[in-house]
């Protein structure tokens, strides 16, 4: 049996060479593609594609997205003023939202008052 040694430097030695070959052969195909009026783009690796160099140099253009229709808390308080008595389940299958996230909403709007929850069922307060 061989050493091991040899076989990793083998094993090497013909991946260097096939990635000299891969190399060489990308830049024979931007050259074509610069003759042929193309755009040669190189992103820089580890940069997800379709994102624009700007993008990344923090050079964004300053719009934030906006929220349709309020917050997740915002359309629930709506929801449970319409449907006084609603269960949280209801509630999220409506949001179309999973029920654990909600919960969380509808825990943290029990704490500022604006639901009161009585068993399963949730209603405005005030």
């Amino acid at each position: 049996m061989p050493p091991t040694n040899n076989v990793l430097d083998d094993a090497r030695e013909l991946v260097e060479k096939r990635l000299a070959e891969l190399n060489d052969e990308r830049e024979r195909l931007e050259r074509a593609l610069a003759e042929l009026g193309g755009k040669v783009t190189r992103r820089s690796p580890g940069r997800p594609r379709g994102r624009k160099a700007a993008a990344s140099t923090g050079a964004g253009t300053g719009r934030k997205r906006r929220r349709r229709g309020g917050t997740r808390a915002d359309q629930a308080v709506q929801l449970i003023e319409k449907q006084p008595g609603i269960s949280a389940s209801d509630v999220a299958k409506t949001m179309k939202i999973k029920p654990n996230y909600l919960y969380r909403v509808l825990g943290d709007l029990e704490k500022e008052g604006r639901v009161k929850k009585d068993g399963r069922q949730y209603y405005p307060a005030g």
